[in-house]
């Protein structure tokens, strides 16, 4: 189960504190001008160390392809890549060893495998998202080609809420912020909320929102591919991801039909649209040409730098308190994350649409 999708497909490798983290990815089309440069902008959106509001762990997190690559273009054949870990401070998890961390993947890892790599959670470590954010650049790349443009923002950070729609939102602002919220007001409350946090030793949750746009009619099947599952699914594989909602989601209950029913009419270009969008652009599982919009959940960080009760290996109640450089607020590093994800299920479904 370390392989995502079904013609566009990412098999990931690696762990935290081992040598690196890659992937192979199989089903990219070929003729996909790979820029290079874009690839290594969206690793550096999501590398530790990038502000004061993330891990001080420094890597370079630069991406080395290995095949499916001729003069600058994707070939149709496997592309292999890697990203060294060059900055690992293993002894920083010797003192966690012997004991489960609170919410973390300790316990569920040894007891489903016997054994567990303890240096920075191992394969559980948000780390091995460095080979989804490769794959979701080049499948951005592919997308742009025909016209599919994918965005996401920090939308909250604990109690603060952006409450405009993205249509009132100017989209260049989103990375002119160490959040990444395009809202300059707002993004500076959740940058003093975030640093309070991390000066107690505590962590923060919040939501990213992410829209899809130029998404063509017909993504999508209609009982057991349904593209809202598909993209529910990737997002709740994401580390931290607790809850997905799309389209008007939870809010949905507190309205009737007749309130939040998307008409169709004929638009002045000859197409039928909807005067609405509450239906997130996706109806019966299919996507309608509108834009898609969806809200992904993430928990604060399990890892706290003060004192937690757990238990040991042997079920000895024991104390921890964890050493090593941590995220106090996961959102700002998992902005490009979200859009990568989307991106590959994006691209393998307009594939699957294509056969």
């Amino acid at each position: 189960m370390n392989t995502f999708g079904n013609i566009f497909r990412l098999t990931s490798f690696g762990e935290s504190h081992g040598e690196a983290i890659g992937g192979v990815i199989d089903g990219c089309p070929a003729g996909i001008f790979l820029d290079a440069d874009y690839i290594q902008s969206e690793l550096n959106r999501r590398k530790p160390g990038q502000s004061e509001l993330t891990t001080s762990r420094k890597e370079s997190d630069m991406v080395e392809f290995l095949s499916g690559v001729f003069e600058g273009k994707t070939t149709g054949t496997p592309i292999g890549f890697i990203v060294r870990n060059n900055n690992q401070h293993s002894s920083d998890y010797d003192d966690m060893k012997d004991v489960f961390r609170p919410s973390h993947a300790d316990y569920t890892y040894q007891e489903k495998y016997g054994i567990r790599d303890y240096r920075g959670g191992g394969r559980s470590s948000a780390r091995e998202t460095i080979s989804r954010c490769v794959a979701g650049a080049i499948a951005k790349l592919a997308l742009k080609e025909i016209g599919i443009r994918i965005t996401a923002y920090t939308s909250q950070v604990g109690t603060i809420k952006l409450e405009k729609s993205y249509s009132e939102l100017d989209f260049k602002l989103i990375e002119t912020t160490p959040v990444r919220c395009p809202d300059l007001e707002i993004a500076e409350k959740m940058t003093t909320l975030i640093k309070e946090v991390k000066a107690e030793g505590d962590t923060i949750g919040g939501v990213i929102t992410c829209v899809c746009q130029g998404i063509p009619v017909g993504l999508g099947e209609p009982v057991f591919g349904k593209l809202h599952a598909a993209l529910g699914s990737a997002m709740l594989s994401i580390n931290a991801v607790k809850g997905f909602e799309y389209g008007m989601g939870f809010g949905g209950v507190q309205h009737k039909g007749s309130e939040i029913n998307d008409i169709f009419y004929r638009s002045s270009e000859g197409k039928i649209a909807t005067k609405t969008n509450y239906s997130g652009g996706i109806q019966g599982g299919i996507s309608n040409g509108e834009d898609i919009y969806f809200r992904v959940v993430f928990k604060p960080v399990p890892t706290l730098l003060k004192e937690q009760a757990t238990v040991n290996c042997s079920g000895e109640e024991s104390v921890l308190k964890a050493k090593g450089r941590h995220d106090p607020c996961v959102l700002p590093r998992a902005v490009p994350i979200v859009e990568a994800m989307t991106a590959m299920t994006i691209l393998d479904y307009y594939l699957l649409n294509k056969i």
